[in-house]
Parts: C-alpha cells; sequence; structure tokens
C-alpha cells in the first residue's frame, strides 16, 4: 500500500485508542472500565466506517444530505409537539415517541437531502465550486496497460492528472504472469512490475495500490469493472475485450492504443514520404516499410529495394482494428528523371 494510505491508518488507530483510553478513565454511563474500553473503541471504529463513506461523496451530497436531515429533525419535533397532548400510552410510550419521531424525520430527510443533491449548483453562488466538477476520477490500470509499458511514458509527461490506482489483484496477477514457466511471460510479468515501481517513483505521479476486492467476482476483468462503478473510476486498459466489456456495462475506458492511432501523424494520398524498405511483402513487387510509430507501409514497385532507403509516394491510407495501413508507390521514372537533374545542378555550380 503507498505511504498516504499507511498515514491514514496509522491516524484511524490513533484515534480509536485515544477513544478508547479516555472512555477506560472516565468510565462514562457508570460503566465498568472494560465494557468502557469496548463499547468507545466499537465507537471509534463506526466514525472511521463512516468517514469512509463520507470521503467519497461529493460535496453538494454532504449540504443537501445535512439540510435536508436538519429539516425533517425540525419537522419530527413540530410532529410530536402537536402529537404528545393526545397521546394515550403512558410516560415510555411518550419519551419513545419524543426520540424517535424526530430521528425518524431526520434521517428521511438525510436520505431525500442525498438523493436531490443533484439539484444543488454550488457553482452558481460564486463561493466555491462542487468537488465532483473539479477534481479527476481515478484511473484504474489494469494488467494489459502495465505490462505494455506505455502508461510511464504517458505519466511521465504529465498528461495524465488525478490518482493512477493499481488494484491488489492485479498485482497478483502479474505475479502469476512473472512466475511463469514460460520465458516469455515471465519477461512480460516482470515488465509489468517494473512499470509499477517506475510509476511509483515519479514525483509528480499519485499512485495507489488498493485493497479492494470482490470475492464473489471471480474473472480479473468483471473484478474491474465493479471497481469502477463503486469509484466512479475510469479504466485504462489495452485490452480490447473488457473495453467492449466495460463500455456495455456504463463504464468508461481510456484505452493506450486509440490514443496512439490519434497522435499516428495524418498522411494524404499524393504526399511524398521517405522510408527504408525492410521486407518484401505479400503480393508481387511489394516492398514493407515502417514508420517511425510502427505504422506499416507497403510500397509497390520495391521488393528489389529491400535494405534502401527510397521516396514513395502515397496512394491511399486503410484504417484496420490493428491500426493504421499506409499504400505507397515507387515511381522509378521519377526518380531517374531527379537523378540527371540532380547532377546537372551540381556540376553547373
Amino acid at each position: 500500500m503507498s505511504r498516504p494510505n499507511w498515514d491514514r491508518i496509522l491516524l484511524r488507530g490513533a484515534f480509536v485508542v485515544l477513544v478508547a483510553t479516555l472512555a477506560g478513565f472516565l468510565r462514562p454511563f457508570g460503566l465498568s472500565a472494560q465494557i468502557a474500553v469496548l463499547a468507545a473503541a466499537a465507537a471509534a471504529v463506526v466514525a472511521n466506517l463512516i468517514e469512509l463513506r463520507l470521503r467519497r461523496a461529493s460535496l453538494s451530497s454532504l449540504l443537501a444530505a445535512s439540510a435536508g436531515m436538519l429539516l425533517g429533525g425540525l419537522l419530527g419535533l413540530i410532529f410530536i409537539a402537536l402529537l404528545t397532548p393526545a397521546a394515550n400510552g403512558g410516560p415510555n410510550t411518550t419519551q419513545f415517541l419524543r426520540l424517535a419521531v424526530p430521528l425518524f424525520g431526520g434521517f428521511l430527510g438525510l436520505l431525500v437531502g442525498a438523493a436531490k443533491s443533484n439539484l444543488l449548483d454550488l457553482s452558481a453562488l460564486g463561493l466555491f465550486a462542487d468537488a465532483s466538477q473539479t477534481e479527476s476520477p481515478l484511473k484504474i490500470l489494469d494488467t494489459s496497460v502495465l505490462i505494455d509499458g506505455r502508461i510511464a511514458d504517458i505519466a511521465e509527461s504529465g498528461f495524465l492528472d488525478g490518482v493512477l490506482v493499481v488494484p491488489q489483484f492485479v498485482l497478483h496477477e502479474l505475479q502469476l504472469v512473472a512466475d511463469s514457466p514460460e520465458s516469455a511471460k515471465r519477461n512480460r510479468g516482470r515488465r509489468g512490475l517494473d512499470v509499477v515501481q517506475r510509476l511509483q517513483k515519479m514525483p509528480n505521479v499519485n499512485v495507489e495500490v488498493s485493497t479492494a476486492d470482490y470475492p464473489s467476482v471471480r474473472e480479473v476483468d468483471l473484478k474491474l469493472i465493479e471497481m469502477a462503478k463503486a469509484e466512479g473510476a475510469k479504466i485504462m486498459t489495452n485490452d480490447f475485450n473488457l473495453n467492449k466489456l466495460a463500455q456495455v456495462q456504463g463504464v468508461e475506458v481510456l484505452n493506450i492504443n486509440e490514443l496512439a492511432n490519434a497522435l499516428k501523424p495524418v498522411v494524404l494520398p499524393g504526399e511524398t514520404m521517405r522510408v527504408f524498405i525492410l521486407k518484401e511483402g505479400k503480393e508481387y513487387n511489394q516492398g514493407v516499410a515502417y514508420l517511425d510509430d510502427g505504422t506499416m507501409v507497403v510500397v509497390d514497385n520495391a521488393r528489389r529495394l529491400i535494405s534502401k532507403t527510397v521516396d514513395v509516394t502515397v496512394t491511399s491510407v486503410l484504417q484496420t482494428t490493428a491500426g493504421k495501413m499506409i499504400f505507397g508507390k515507387y515511381d522509378e521514372r521519377a526518380q531517374s528523371t531527379e537523378r540527371p537533374a540532380a547532377s546537372a545542378a551540381s556540376a553547373s555550380g
């Protein structure tokens, strides 16, 4: 677990110990020291659990729920003031109604206020903005994006804001891959673990290792979706199937492959580019080259030009699910006409 989480755990533990110690010394309500310590510790634990839940709530939800609770409690007090003279059940019944009705009204007001918090626009007041509108949502990293490794370069460049969350079950899956008897899988798993360590060492990146788990869900992909729903987070992945499954269930996905395709340079038919012919193509007389970003360039009339750098003219661009493919043509006549012209220019100079 990351260091900020350990700090919170230590503070919560110190709070429980402090409250239990005070209760043991003071022994409120005439309780024995042992019972007072246990009751106070239990109350402090409950307070910590409530704090964990409220920490995820937006400011507008907290204000609306508080206003609803106060209004409901006030209406309960007014109602009980009118009801008490007519109550016929003895002093115990009257005392119970005096306590229960305001609590009941406050509870209903709390739920109604929380449900209608979306109608409260804090930014219109000009005092403060709603935290849910200013804070970036959590970004949960899956196994594929960590093994890929490009997430570290993106984070280092400063294009990622907010908190990057690495679930413990994703780390466990990386550990299983790193312990694989196959060399290729073992190297991929180790690279994923190295990427996590690299992200944690970046001073401008906030990385948290989450211990949240969903025992009823067995598959890692489904656990990621459940976690994203519970936290209101986005999933960062390269997995095509996870991408589609998450979108079907209404979870937002950030796909590194889609980002890479969006950043590839736009090439139009008729443009000229200089490429290195690496190997022969599948069709007759074709050569294959690659751009710096990995885009494949299929060149006609370039089979005999393997291991040479040539100028080709773009004929078409094809966008596939695997990425972009560029088709070009090597015009030998144009190249031969340019060579004498260049030689004549150099001779006259």
